[in-house]
């Protein structure tokens, strides 16, 4: 089955909040709303407002337009402290509208640069904080205005992504109109200059936090001139010249903790910067390849100092920061957060190691560089755990975003590290974030469900997922007005579903019909949440039970909705997948002639398999492969242009994967069981292509490819077709030497069809000379396939058992024959009366088909097949068991036919006596 991972950042922000689970609340609240004892519009003004503390902003507006009272409780200045529009979209029209309610704002975290843009519209002047991410293609100009708009800004934070529009204009913008400014961390400027530095120092006399991530150039004397600096991080930073910094920075009379983590700094910087600086404590040097690579490197032990790097321990060197704390290793961030002792300079360091460490590790994450196996299962899985239950909401996100990332081995093939998702899972990782993703705000929700997500890939963790609850939750999550939560859920259900244990309890779950209803929700301009949905309903519908689930739930309109108009090759892929796999049922449900019947659906799979993309040409011909098991859609495919799309198809996948060549030699197979489509599919050249793909390496095109032969065989003037491609030793190669039996069996049959004397009648058509060519080269290619045939018989032919059986009427010794020649997967093999006939007539040949006929006849008519009481009615309407006993009495018959027409009458005795019984 398929799966999705994903890698890349989505959301970074700052704001320090708890993340709380309100699900006991909502559970105490419906309990006694079922019980009458609430009334709900005589609850407490504090009662109301906590719980609209307890929603997010789409909630809280849902819940406030139910009466007056409450829509005026819902513009409580307490509730309006904090504001997080990353998941909406927020043009001017949306801040307007916000504007009265913003006054007393103190945190926004946005994404884009039209957020950006109207921000300024929320009259938001007491603003202290604002994060964004997102941030490419904010320009000077609007980061100025949002400057000069909010004088009273302490923390100003944009990324990870790079700022690339943002140069040092705009830093002294916020310099000279944001002298409170007590935090600055921007990622991705190009060049941040001295003068605006400077600037920074001279007017923002409380700048005790910088962080100039992943720039390009920064002006390292200028640096060294902040003297309020207490914590500067250069991480990702490039072109640094380290021995000015190590001139220059140990002489910042504050500097606390400084953060130079995937640089290129050297030993040398590194030792003279922890042995010269009076205020510094920790430099953090995670994934620095010069310093890692210098295996001489001691790490300087310095009394109250600490470098953080791959190579350290990492828990012991934050421990060794505490003076009072007797815990040390990887409990010193739990025992600081159970500390009941407060140090306002080790907590905001503490809080500061937080910060860095996620954003590094989730760096380093993305990167992912040689070599740190070891490092992740011993230090960086535990780190990202405990930074998971940060008081800060962005460290929380990073955390989860690293946990997603860092398992995956190949995004494509859906690949992780079985050693890393299995860490995560031993130390309690999955309770932590089913707990995440049960919080209120929906960026943890997103993040969570994105790590979640990618851990089930991993069949162990997906079953501790489904243990922990977390199926219930992802599918609740998936019914979240917020597309990019939504999104990630369904990503969830989508790998879970892959295990045949799990997709009944997702259906229980109501997550069928969330994933349904995701598709209607987002039918434009959501193709990741699209996808996912698509992908988790394929899955499921590979489920009998599940497939009539999808379908009553409205999958069946969706599906086709999508395969007809969304352009995304991911969705039109999964969404044939969907499709295909509730076709493969029709025999147990209705849902193949339901798709097939859902207006446009045969037509867009049809033209599908025009795609550019392989994937989608792949599950639209699986698709259409499956449909035509149904005769009404066998008809109606062709009426689409099936024919001509997918001859077209086959002639063009002769260097495609396996899996394209079987499913477009599938289609054909099943669509040329039609004699019309048989013949169509001749005219149309299907002939060559097939015959290329019988010589196919893979044993399953083999199978489709000799299906298809057999089934154009029939016709005399595509037999004549196959014999002048060169299409007899094509399938006498499959009937002697393919490793799967069905192939041998389907190709003995189609050489069987083409030389049973039908076709040479049909040879004989033209010129006089032209048929005197044509009947030699007939003759050759005669002898070469009864030879094969004869052939393929012995290999079915047990000699003992088969002198046993011509010995003895007993029935022993006839089933001893019948298992030794019994292809299990012909069962499924399903004949018209037209074709019985023919294998009847073929009885009465003198030449081994005598033998192939009544071989033939015994697959289709063994007790316990899918059809074999459809095919011994046939045999019985048309006489059969007279030529049969003349089979069996015939003193010239090869023993092998004899044999096997004395089998098959007591198939069809037995089937005969089963029809009796049930009348």
């Amino acid at each position: 089955m398929s799966r999705r991972l994903r890698r890349k950042v989505s959301r970074k922000g700052k704001e320090k909040v708890v993340a709380h689970s309100y699900t006991e609340f909502e559970e105490e609240v419906s309990t006694s709303e079922r019980n009458g004892d609430v009334d709900w519009t005589c609850l407490p003004d504090d009662t109301v407002i906590q719980l609209f503390s307890c929603l997010n902003y789409r909630d809280r507006a849902s819940l406030a337009s139910s009466c007056k009272t409450w829509r005026c409780l819902s513009a409580s200045s307490c509730l309006w402290n904090s504001l997080d529009l990353r998941a909406h979209k927020c043009d001017l029209a949306m801040a307007s509208s916000l504007a009265s309610r913003c006054r007393n704002l103190q945190k926004l975290r946005f994404r884009g640069a039209e957020s950006a843009d109207a921000i300024i519209f929320l009259q938001a002047r007491n603003l202290r904080e604002i994060s964004g991410d997102y941030c490419r293609k904010i320009t000077d100009a609007t980061l100025s205005v949002i400057a000069a708009r909010h004088e009273l800004l302490e923390c100003l934070q944009l990324g990870p992504d790079f700022c690339e529009r943002i140069t040092s204009d705009a830093i002294k913008q916020i310099a000279f109109c944001c002298p409170k400014l007590t935090k600055l961390r921007l990622s991705g400027i190009r060049d941040v200059q001295g003068d605006a530095i400077n600037a920074l120092g001279k007017h923002c006399l409380h700048l005790t936090d910088v962080g100039f991530l992943d720039c390009l150039k920064v002006d390292e004397l200028a640096l060294g001139n902040v003297a309020s600096l207490r914590f500067l991080s250069v991480a990702g930073t490039s072109n640094l010249k380290w021995g000015v910094v190590s001139h220059v920075w140990h002489k910042l009379p504050n500097l606390v903790g400084l953060d130079v983590s995937r640089t290129d700094v050297g030993p040398a910087a590194v030792s003279r910067l922890l042995n010269l600086s009076l205020s510094l404590k920790v430099l953090c040097a995670l994934n620095c390849p010069v310093l890692e690579g210098d295996v001489n490197f001691i790490v300087p032990k310095i009394k109250g100092k600490s470098l953080l790097a791959h190579f350290t321990d990492i828990f012991e060197g934050i421990a060794s920061l505490f003076v009072d704390i007797t815990s040390k290793g990887k409990t010193v961030f739990l025992d600081w957060r159970n500390s009941k002792k407060t140090h306002k300079c080790m907590d905001e360091m503490m809080s500061w190691f937080e910060w860095i460490l996620s954003h590094s590790l989730l760096r380093s994450a993305e990167n992912n560089p040689q070599g740190l196996d070891d490092f992740w299962l011993k230090q960086g899985a535990p780190l990202l755990l405990i930074l998971m239950q940060s008081s800060q909401e962005d460290v929380q996100e990073r955390a989860a975003t690293g946990l997603a990332t860092f398992v995956v081995i190949d995004d494509e093939h859906a690949s992780i590290d079985r050693g890393r998702a299995e860490a995560v899972m031993r130390d309690g990782g999955i309770r932590l974030l089913l707990d995440l993703a049960k919080s209120w705000r929906e960026g943890l929700q997103s993040e969570a469900a994105k790590a979640i997500a990618n851990l089930s890939v991993n069949v162990n963790v997906a079953k501790a997922v489904a243990e922990e609850g977390g199926i219930d939750i992802l599918a609740s999550l998936a019914r979240s007005m917020n597309r990019l939560v939504a999104e990630e859920a369904a990503g969830g259900l989508w790998n879970l579903s892959v295990g045949e244990e799990h997709k009944g309890a997702i259906a229980e779950a109501g997550g069928v019909k969330a994933l349904v209803d995701l598709i209607f929700k987002w039918s434009s301009g959501g193709d990741g949440v699209l996808e996912r949905a698509a992908g988790a309903l394929a899955n499921l519908a590979a489920d009998d039970k599940c497939s009539m689930e999808v379908a009553l739930a409205g999958g069946v309109h969706a599906l086709v909705m999508l395969a007809r108009n969304c352009k995304f090759e991911g969705v039109q892929e999964q969404a044939a997948r969907a499709l295909a796999n509730l076709a493969a049922h029709g025999d147990s449900n209705g849902n193949n002639a339901a798709v097939g019947q859902e207006v446009g659906a045969l037509e867009a799979l049809v033209q599908l398999t025009r795609s550019p993309h392989e994937g989608v040409r792949q599950e639209a011909a699986g698709a259409l492969w499956n449909l035509s098991f149904d005769d009404r859609n066998r008809e109606a495919i062709a009426s689409a242009g099936g024919v001509e799309a997918l001859v077209a198809l086959a002639q063009t996948c002769s260097n495609a994967s396996p899996g394209l060549q079987e499913r477009a030699a599938g289609a054909l197979w099943g669509l040329s069981v039609s004699e019309a489509n048989s013949v169509a599919i001749g005219r149309e050249g299907g002939v060559a292509p097939l015959i290329a793909l019988a010589r196919s390496d893979a044993e399953d095109v083999h199978e489709t490819a000799a299906g298809a032969l057999w089934n154009l065989a029939f016709n005399p003037g595509n037999a004549l077709r196959i014999v002048e491609e060169g299409g007899v030793p094509a399938l006498v190669h499959l009937c002697s030497s393919s490793v799967s039996k069905m192939a041998r069996f389907m190709a003995a049959l189609a050489l069987a069809y083409m030389f049973d004397g039908r076709m040479d009648e049909y040879a004989l058509v033209g010129t006089s000379s032209e048929s005197t060519s044509k009947i030699v080269s007939l003759d050759g290619s005669r002898r070469m396939a009864l030879k094969h045939i004869e052939t393929f018989i012995h290999m079915f032919s047990d000699r003992q058992a088969f002198t046993a059986a011509a010995a003895s009427s007993a029935p022993a010794a006839l089933a001893e024959v019948t298992e030794g020649a019994r292809i299990q997967e012909a069962g499924h093999l399903r004949c018209s009366g037209a074709e019985i006939g023919r294998f009847i007539s073929m009885l009465k040949n003198p030449s081994v088909l005598k033998a192939c006929a009544a071989f033939a006849l015994l697959q289709f008519t063994i007790p316990g097949g899918r059809h074999a009481l459809h095919h011994a009615k046939l045999m019985q309407n048309a006489g059969a068991a007279r030529v049969l006993r003349a089979t069996a009495a015939a003193a010239t018959a090869p023993i092998e036919a004899k044999i096997f027409a004395r089998i098959v009458l007591r198939n069809l005795e037995h089937h005969q006596a089963e029809s009796s019984k049930g009348l």
